[in-house]
């Protein structure tokens, strides 16, 4: 046992890796080790020698065991020690920069819009883009002969050959959400519809795809002094000044009075100040909900009315941030993006406000 005990201590001393040391391990106590089959041969000693041999190879063992384990951790502390030399970090460097993304003011306005409606009672409702012809345009009482149904301003879907049924459409509006959310939950209502709606249409201030908020609200008491004072009070906390507002007598088929609203500003060098001055600008029609509409969405205009608005979320953004022109928000330029966009904390919400 000596001889042994002499052996692997010296082994395991000179071991220079773990590698090594695990061979030895197997070769000292391994299921076939040599220390290991010292002690098979316990059972063929008589009681007086294993009452001798058996502390001792105990004791062995456990020496062995306990010199490869000091070794493994010596052999640990060498290679950290050895990286540690190799290599090195200044803890008092700044740390590295990561890029950081900004949120698209579209994205951004959408989420003012509707935080600012919803403290004045107004729950988000959404619909699919596409939608039937029924949704899109009957149910509100548009017209078969309306310029808004011909293919020079909407963009149907192709109907295979034989299919008689009317073609589907990119919903041109958000107003088909009110028809299915009045089947839905009937009345009162006070929604808000934000989403991406389409219309064949390109230039400065207009794009086939962009992106709309169309509010809703039914009740017995409802009239156009109500829509008036929710108006106001959106632009005034919107535009973070007092903002009056100029009704002008319309047409929309799904609204009965219709009405145009404006919004008081003052042009000045080519800019926009909205809240001051003696100038209107127009941002969104408005208007009681046709009782056809109502009837459509299974709501007795009899018992109940209502009123309705839409405005482009695009358009707000560039009023209140001075964007020139709606074809950049689509154009993927991230220098526009990093000039224009918001960091996450410009989020409106309960603790950073709007």
């Amino acid at each position: 046992m000596d001889d042994l005990r002499d052996k692997y201590v010296s082994l395991i001393a000179a071991a220079s890796d773990e590698s090594t040391l695990e061979d030895l391990r197997v070769q000292a106590v391994g299921k076939k080790g040599e220390i290991s089959l010292q002690m098979r041969q316990l059972g063929k000693m008589s009681p007086e020698e294993r009452q001798t041999a058996g502390p001792m190879l105990n004791a062995l063992r456990d020496e062995i065991n306990s010199a490869l384990a000091a070794k493994k951790t010596a052999l640990g502390d060498a290679a950290l020690d050895e990286r540690l030399r190799g290599e090195w970090l200044d803890v008092t460097l700044p740390g590295r920069q990561r890029p950081a993304g900004t949120i698209h003011p579209i994205s951004q306005v959408t989420d003012e819009v509707t935080a600012i409606l919803a403290d004045l009672g107004f729950a988000v409702a959404e619909g699919p883009q596409i939608e039937s012809d029924w949704y899109n345009f009957d149910a509100l009482n548009i017209p078969g002969h309306h310029p808004a149904r011909a293919e020079m301003d909407t963009f149907y879907t192709h109907r295979a050959e034989g299919d008689d049924r009317p073609p589907h459409v990119l919903r041109t509006h958000t107003s088909p959400v009110q028809i299915r959310h009045m089947e839905a939950h009937g009345a009162p209502c006070r929604i808000i519809c934000p989403g991406r709606v389409y219309r064949a249409d390109y230039d400065q201030t207009h794009t086939p795809m962009f992106n709309q908020v169309e509010g809703l609200a039914i009740d017995k008491d409802i009239s156009m002094a109500n829509l008036k004072w929710t108006l106001e009070e959106f632009f005034s906390v919107f535009f973070g000044t007092e903002v009056k507002t100029r009704f002008r007598a319309s047409h929309f088929p799904f609204t009965e009075p219709s009405a145009e609203v404006d919004i008081q500003c003052r042009w000045e060098n080519g800019s926009v100040k909205v809240g001051e001055g003696d100038d209107w600008l127009e941002v969104l029609g408005s208007g009681m909900v046709h009782p056809k509409v109502l009837q459509a969405g299974g709501i007795d205009p009899a018992e109940w009315q209502g009123f309705a608005f839409g405005m482009g979320i695009d358009r707000m953004a560039m009023l209140k941030y001075g964007i020139p022109d709606l074809r950049a928000f689509f154009d993927s330029d991230l220098r526009w993006l990093r000039h224009y966009g918001f960091a996450s904390l410009d989020q409106p919400n309960l603790a950073t406000g709007f």
